[in-house]
Formats: structure tokens, sequence, C-alpha cells
């Protein structure tokens, strides 16, 4: 286990110039401020959320996500603030992010359209002291024998246009590709790379208190593979959730994708949402670890936000 933990984090951090690096979310429907800024103000009213994920369970290091997000709206609606703390590790990397949005809200035809941008600041940190091998660490004068940490800000941009049964949105929330090295040597081994976002979903009544919600996700970089979620979830009485979920990508060695999902949730007194997620995984790693398991809880401080002088409710959860 030890070895199998050593070769993931040499590879997930030797190969991060070409792989996917940031987070994923099964939820993802329910997180869109961290894949777009242009989603600031759109939930509905002020808005606070919670999310962990634990990706892999039962590979020694495998990625754990914990984060919180907030998002309001203000001067009637036509300004969306929010922002994002997130904190993920593999292995014997830790990455803190902090994220500030702000979007400007334009009526469009059936809603809003978000011109959102975004500064954003997080931090590398390596602890080498915790790493393991089949040989003592220490002897290999090429592994450093302490705790490493870069402090990198960039900035983003996207769209997002919303309406009252519908969303799209288009995003790059990190523009710069900035040269995360630890060491001070010349040359560069890596950078952060541009991730390119493609979201969309709608809600479709098909009985009375009954509405099917598809939604999809597409990620793309230069260098990796297309990267998609499809989600279909059922909402039955505004109150109950529950669907599945197929996401696209995770090897290029086999076709039966990354992962398929079971979700579920519910709404309490219209104020808190709750929602949790188990990725079956699909891909070569699936003969190593029983799954992923995440989490999710909103609280909304204030429901309906009025847009103008007919009072009518911006929109609802999702859209």
């Amino acid at each position: 286990m030890k070895q199998l933990y050593l070769l993931i984090v040499i590879v997930c951090w030797s190969t991060s110039v070409v792989a996917q690096q940031e987070e994923q979310f099964t939820q993802f429907m329910q997180y869109k401020l961290g894949y777009n800024p242009g989603y600031a103000g759109s939930g509905g009213g002020i808005e606070m959320a919670g999310l962990v994920r634990n990706q892999w369970m039962g590979i020694e290091g495998s990625p754990q996500t914990q984060l919180l997000s907030f998002s309001t709206p203000m001067v009637n609606n036509r300004v969306g603030l929010g922002a994002n703390i997130i904190r993920n590790t593999i292995g014997v990397t830790d990455q803190y992010t902090l994220e500030t949005a702000y979007a400007y809200r334009i009526p469009v035809p059936r809603g809003f359209l978000g011109i959102g941008i975004q500064a954003s600041a997080r931090m590398f940190r390596v602890d080498f002291t915790r790493l393991s091998g089949t040989q003592p660490v220490a002897t290999d004068e090429a592994i450093p024998a302490n705790v490493q940490s870069k402090l990198v800000p960039n900035f983003g941009a996207g769209l997002y246009y919303s309406g009252e049964n519908f969303y799209l949105g288009f995003s790059v929330p990190r523009l710069l590709s900035s040269n995360i090295d630890l060491s001070d040597g010349d040359g560069t081994i890596s950078r952060e790379v541009r991730h390119f976002y493609l979201m969309g979903g709608t809600s479709v009544a098909i009985a009375d208190g009954i509405a099917i919600e598809p939604n999809l996700l597409v990620k793309w970089l230069v260098g990796a593979p297309l990267d998609m979620d499809i989600n279909v979830m059922a909402e039955v009485s505004e109150v109950f959730r529950f669907g599945v979920s197929y996401r696209l990508g995770g090897s290029t060695m086999q076709g039966f994708g990354e992962s398929a999902s079971f979700l579920v949730g519910a709404t309490i007194a219209n104020q808190v949402d709750l929602g949790l997620s188990y990725d079956l995984t699909l891909s070569q790693l699936r003969d190593f670890n029983t799954g992923s398991f995440e989490i999710m809880a909103r609280y909304y401080l204030e429901r309906d936000v009025r847009q103008d002088e007919e009072k009518k409710v911006d929109t609802p959860r999702f859209f």
C-alpha cells in the first residue's frame, strides 16, 4: 500500500501540466459558483454552502476536498457577490484556495445574464517529511527533507445565463498559466493550466409534483482528454431529489469512463438543502478503492429576492 501511495503522489505531481488540476464534484449543479463567477447572486437569495468529498476511498493519500461557499445578490438583484474557501489534499500535497467573485446581472429575454470576474489566491504546500518508500526517503538527496510552499494569484471570468427553469454557463476560472514549481531552479516544470467549463441544465415537469432535471458539465483543457459529467435528477413535491450521473474520462486506455454515481437530496423548510452522492469507480483504479463519497449542505438566509416592482421571484434553487 505504501508503494502505491508513493506512486500516486509522484504521478499526480509530475503530470500536473497535462492533467485535470481542479477539483471535481459529482454535485456540481449545487456548486456552480466554484465553476463560474457569473453565477454569483443567481441562487434566489443569500446562500451559504458546505461540501465534503472523499475520492477513491481505501487508497492511502487519495484526494479529499472540503469547501465553504457564499453568494448574495445586491443592488436590486443587478449585482452578485460570492466567495469560496477550498482545501484539497492528495498524498503529501495540501492546496488551499480563496476565491472572490463579482457578477453584473443584465435582464435579458427569459432571465438574466451574469457577467462575472473572479480573483483567486492558491497556496500549494508539500510536506516531504510525510513521504514513505521501499527505502529510507532521507537517503535520496533529490527529495527535500522539509515543507515547501508557494502562493499563486490568478483571475478568471465567466458568463451565466439563467431563467425560471434553465441555466447555461461558460467560464475560465483561472486565466493565467502561473508557475507552480516549488523549487527555485532554472526552468519551469509545471504550471497552472486553463480549464474551460461549459455547463447547462433545465427542469421539465412530467406530472403533478414531479420534475426531471438533466444537468451537463463539460470540462476541457489543452493536453488532456475531454471530461464530461452527465446527470439526471428527479424532484418530487419540490422536496425530495434522487438521480444518477456518469462521468466521462478517467483513462484513455479503456472506454468505460471514470465513474457512475447515485445521488439523493432533500429540501427542509424551504431553507436547507441536503445532498449525498456515491461514485462507483469505472477506471483502472476500481480494483483499489471502494468508491467516492460526497455530502453537501446549503442554507438560505433569504429565500426569495425581489427583482422589480412586480415582486417576482428571481430564480429557484438550481436555475
